[in-house]
């Protein structure tokens, strides 16, 4: 599954999508393309109309996220999830998304692929440049700019040439390699040991054992498990808090988890 978003702005906790385009790819080779124009039920600030050309007219009858929640929802479960920065900015916002229309999408069952990050550990450029250089022509030339349909285009072709340029056999660098393997494509987008989306709480080793750690405040470092024993009030801060929701989502798996110990 490659996705792309388009935003009413870059916070995470507080914009909401106004476009979201998708290619499902089937393991068959067929594939499949959906594209939503979303009523962010706020205002679309002009600098956005002037980036995306998505105006509030575009969207004022358009149904809202929640409304089509339990269609995405369908037609993302089950999928490995791609997509051009989408590790730090399209699928968390997607969570929140998700959370607020009340449907609890489970990210970690997906093996999560970020096409920049394979880029830029490999050539270091952006969407634009890759596309360039992957398949051999100018995005101009092609799309129109900040269009969520037109990237995410844009974005699985990049896929299919960084797959082609760095299969084995095809480079002579060994450094260079990247198998076409749906596990080993999100083992190297993956830039950090994150629990949550935003890395409020990361995996670090504690007693020699691998768990969740706070990243922040009076308790980072600290295990989310041992805080949560010892001061449970922590936990109803962050979830009364200007915390993500997938954050508070995530902290009340562990503490759940947890409580059946």
């Amino acid at each position: 599954m490659i996705f792309d978003l388009e935003t009413t702005g870059l916070d995470i906790v507080k914009e909401r999508v106004i476009q979201l385009s998708y290619i499902k790819i089937y393991p068959d080779g067929r594939e499949v393309r959906g594209d939503e124009l979303i009523n962010p039920e706020k205002a679309i600030p002009v600098e956005i109309e002037q980036l995306t050309g998505i105006t509030n007219d575009d969207v004022k009858d358009k149904p809202t996220f929640k409304q089509l929640a339990a269609k995405l929802s369908e037609v993302f479960a089950g999928s490995d999830i791609a997509g051009f920065n989408s590790n730090h900015f399209d699928v968390p916002l997607l969570a929140e998304e998700f959370l607020r229309a009340g449907i609890d999408f489970d990210f970690s069952k997906s093996r999560l692929i970020d096409v920049q990050t394979i880029f830029h550990r490999m050539e270091r450029r952006n969407l634009a440049a890759a596309y360039k250089f992957y398949c051999g022509r100018k995005m101009e030339e092609d799309f129109e700019a900040h269009r969520a349909d037109q990237d995410t285009e844009a974005t699985y072709r990049v896929l299919m040439g960084e797959l082609d340029k760095y299969a084995p056999g095809a480079n002579e660098d060994p450094e260079k390699v990247l198998p076409n393997d749906m596990q080993a494509l999100a083992d190297f987008s993956k830039l950090n040991d994150n629990v949550d989306f935003a890395g409020r709480i990361v995996w670090a080793e504690v007693n020699g054992q691998r768990t969740e750690v706070f990243n922040f405040g009076k308790y980072k470092g600290k295990a989310v498990a041992d805080v949560l024993r010892l001061d449970p009030g922590y936990y109803g801060w962050i979830i009364g808090g200007d915390f993500t929701y997938n954050t508070k989502q995530v902290l009340t798996r562990i503490r759940l988890r947890e409580a059946q110990k």
